[in-house]
């Protein structure tokens, strides 16, 4: 996948320079509520703003709406979302659908939501799709990874697993993670730990129940990490979920509780929640090959200079999140960075730059897996908002997205000014004569003939079914990639080349085979001593 060009790059090459030179270090977090791809158009020349002329262009321009508030919840207010999205020629909607453990729909392994704002029987996922898609504009199904419930709201409708795997579960049946000190909310949320096995069952699940039930265009993962509320820079303080700390006793032979900073541990914790990522990519891929899986990653502080640099940053060492990862291993589709800056503060407006640059490295090492800035529109000015887009335009990104459609600047954010008095201004500064989207854009749906990929799970006589080391290996036993099992012993790789290979586990391989495209290939039990 390569970027759209434009010649607006050339004004902001010497901006975007710099931040590559820089190292990351640490800073305060900005107030944030926590295939494709580009195939070079020959463009004419850019109009002000550095809105291209020409027609053709392919770029992701999305737009997230949550379920917080009014957006989604009736028929008409999908009826003026998709009017005012076709509008600001947006052409892809993260649509939140799943809130906390349920969903903003009716057929799907979560309950549906008991949210008095939704008319009864209405099926609001269903609604959206009908209507975007007649519009040519794609629905992404937006579910929080890993948020249980929320202690200031109703009580979970029936059948929520709040009931069944919360806080006054025991045993195996608890399904919530927990903080060193004992701690089991992250502010008001109750959180699923990743390292339990049966929470990541029923993550997994969730998403691909969207998939089979419902024509959604992509999937996005967010809040796929451990919670907030940890030192700035790090150690991640959550994990202690006693069924996580048992299999983290056995796969790695260690007594005890460790420590927050205890390195095996932290490495630990972060394969959790790759191992969720990738699981839950090869089974929505296995159902339909041409969903787009993505994720809303954070960019928390000062951006890598470089890949090495990342394992330093924030988001890897703060809440757990190696999407660098994801994105090397072609676990996603997107990368949707949620870049989340004032343009207006001079050291976020820096960070926001290293951010785009350093997924602008990514595209083109990686270059089939989108790199998209996704901008808090709700802490910026208007203003600020296109110059953000021009930026990530300019750093060759594979497309911008704006949180939020409820919120569409800081004065909508602040209480002085409504929605409806605000997004008329920015409708017409975005796609108004000379404004950034003034043309309409292309996005489509992965490409099934790019995919090739093969899942499978282990079996054991004795020892742990998670942590072992799985080798993808070529027809001479040479190593091409490697993972480890998750909790239930599951395995993948969704980047196998074309030709022989076989997969290695301590010692016991399974036999060649060719990996067809266009698929997830299952491949037989694999079991060990």
């Amino acid at each position: 996948m390569t970027a759209f060009p434009t010649t607006q790059a050339l004004k902001f090459a010497p901006l975007l320079l710099a931040p590559l030179l820089l190292t990351a270090c640490g800073g305060g977090r900005p107030q944030a509520v926590p295939d494709s791809g580009l195939t070079p158009q020959r463009i004419q020349t850019p109009g002000p703003h550095g809105a291209p002329r020409g027609l053709g262009q392919r770029e992701l321009r999305g737009l997230w709406v949550d379920a917080f508030g009014p957006g989604l919840k009736t028929p008409a207010e999908i009826d003026l979302l998709v009017a005012d999205a076709k509008k600001m020629n947006v052409n892809v909607l993260f649509a939140q659908v799943g809130r906390r453990g349920d969903c903003y729909c009716n057929h799907a392994a979560m309950p549906r939501t008991n949210d008095p704002a939704v008319p009864a029987g209405f099926d609001p996922l269903a609604d959206l799709l009908t209507k975007a898609h007649a519009q040519g504009i794609q629905v992404h199904a937006w579910i929080i990874t890993t948020a249980l419930w929320n202690s200031a709201v109703v009580a979970p409708p029936p059948g929520h697993a709040f009931h069944a795997h919360g806080p006054t579960a025991t045993g195996r049946d608890n399904w919530l993670t927990y903080k060193a000190d004992g701690t089991v909310r992250g502010g008001a949320d109750w959180v699923m730990d990743p390292g339990h096995p049966d929470a990541a069952e029923y993550i997994r699940n969730m998403y691909v129940s969207v998939v089979q039930n419902y024509d959604v265009d992509g999937i996005q993962f967010d809040r796929v990490r451990y919670p907030d509320y940890n030192p700035v820079g790090g150690p991640v303080q959550w994990g202690y979920n006693p069924t996580a700390l048992e299999r983290y006793r056995a796969e790695t032979g260690t007594t005890g509780t460790p420590a927050p900073a205890d390195p095996q541990w932290s490495a630990w914790r972060r394969q959790q929640v790759t191992n969720l990522v990738r699981e839950t990519a090869l089974a929505v891929k296995a159902v339909r090959p041409d969903v787009s899986v993505n994720a809303a990653t954070i960019t928390y502080g000062a951006g890598p200079a470089d890949e090495a640099a990342f394992q330093a940053s924030r988001p890897y060492a703060e809440v757990g999140q190696d999407w660098l990862t994801w994105v090397k291993e072609g676990y996603l589709d997107l990368n949707v960075m949620m870049n989340y800056k004032r343009d207006f503060v001079p050291d976020q407006a820096l960070w926001f730059d290293q951010w785009n640059s350093f997924a602008a490295g990514l595209l083109q090492r990686y270059p089939d897996v989108g790199q998209v800035s996704g901008a808090a529109i709700y802490l910026n000015d208007q203003a600020s908002t296109v110059q953000q887009i021009l930026k990530t335009r300019a750093a060759g990104l594979s497309g911008w997205a704006g949180y939020s459609y409820r919120t569409p600047d800081r004065d909508v954010n602040a209480g002085t000014r409504t929605k409806e008095e605000v997004l008329p201004e920015l409708i017409a500064r975005l796609s108004g004569e000379g404004g950034p989207f003034e043309r309409p854009a292309g996005w489509e749906r992965p490409n099934p003939a790019h995919l090739r990929a093969v899942s499978g799970q282990v079996t054991v006589a004795s020892g742990p079914l998670g942590g072992r080391t799985v080798r993808l290996l070529d027809h001479k036993g040479a190593e091409l990639a490697r993972t480890e099992t998750d909790g239930s012993g599951r395995y993948g790789f969704l980047r196998v080349p074309n030709g022989q290979v076989l997969v290695e586990v301590d010692g016991v391989s399974t036999e060649r085979f060719t990996a067809p495209p266009r698929r997830v290939t299952a491949l037989p039990p694999l079991a060990l001593p």
